[in-house]
């Protein structure tokens, strides 16, 4: 019996020395704390999963040709940050009212394929219009860089939930928020491809309007901005209480 209880004295001594830091015991997470996290980390998670869907898909812009009298069919498109697809669309599924072919979503002749300017480097031609490659490669190559700034907070996260530390808060909070003003920026600079296309050329009329890929976009780096704002206040817990009594001192100042 004496060599059992001897193991486990000393398990218990080397679980203190490492609990200690700097000669201190690390503070383990509270069930509070840790349920705040998770729920923030829940908002984060949302976040990177529309990031993902919309960076996947290739319905950020649709470009839709008027519709031709007596012509059973017409011609539309749509694309992403990777691909992109034309359509040939039946006349009679579209809207009477619509003077322009569209949307993208409805049944007909489909050809997809991805940029050329990824692997040749040539831009890419939709409806005689020319991209420019510099813009959308800059567009994708911002979104994976979000992504991977989101996969990073994501860890950071993990380990203080495994481990019960709150330092891993902070570089989660930078991660969040820089990611997703990258996504931001990644819509702001595809807008300006898109710009860059319809104004290459202006023999064949043409319309356009941004899909639903988009709008998963302009959430998901709203959700990430929010979800880093509230890792930021979790990880210094003392400054709402601040902000709150500054809050209140100045109101009895200005009443005074």
């Amino acid at each position: 019996m004496m060599w059992p209880n001897f193991f486990l004295q000393e398990q218990e001594r080397m679980a203190g020395l490492r609990g200690r830091v700097g000669g201190k015991r690390r503070p383990a997470l509270t069930d509070a704390q840790e349920g705040k996290i998770k729920l923030a980390f829940f908002v984060a998670i949302v976040g990177v999963t529309l990031t993902v869907l919309a960076v996947g898909t290739e319905f950020w812009v649709e470009l839709n040709t008027y519709k031709q009298n007596h012509s059973t069919m017409c011609e539309a498109a749509h694309f992403g940050l990777w691909k992109f697809c034309s359509k040939k669309l039946w006349v009679e599924d579209v809207e009477v009212e619509r003077a322009t072919c569209g949307p993208a979503e409805l049944p007909g002749e489909a050809n997809c394929s991805y940029f050329k300017f990824f692997s040749t480097g040539e831009n890419a031609r939709i409806f005689q219009r020319t991209t420019k490659k510099e813009l959308n490669i800059a567009a994708a190559v911002i979104s994976l860089l979000s992504i991977t700034l989101m996969v990073m907070g994501s860890l950071c996260i993990t380990m203080a939930l495994s481990k019960g530390v709150e330092f891993l808060l902070k570089p989660a909070s930078c991660f969040f928020l820089i990611s997703g003003i990258m996504v931001l920026i990644s819509l702001e600079v595809f807008r300006h491809s898109v710009r860059w296309l319809i104004d290459s050329d202006q023999s064949m009329p043409l319309e356009y309007e941004y899909s639903w890929s988009v709008a998963c976009a302009v959430a998901a780096g709203a959700v990430l901005i929010f979800g880093g704002g509230c890792f930021i206040l979790l990880s210094l817990p003392g400054l709402p209480k601040k902000l709150w009594q500054c809050c209140i001192r100045s109101t009895a100042t200005s009443s005074a």
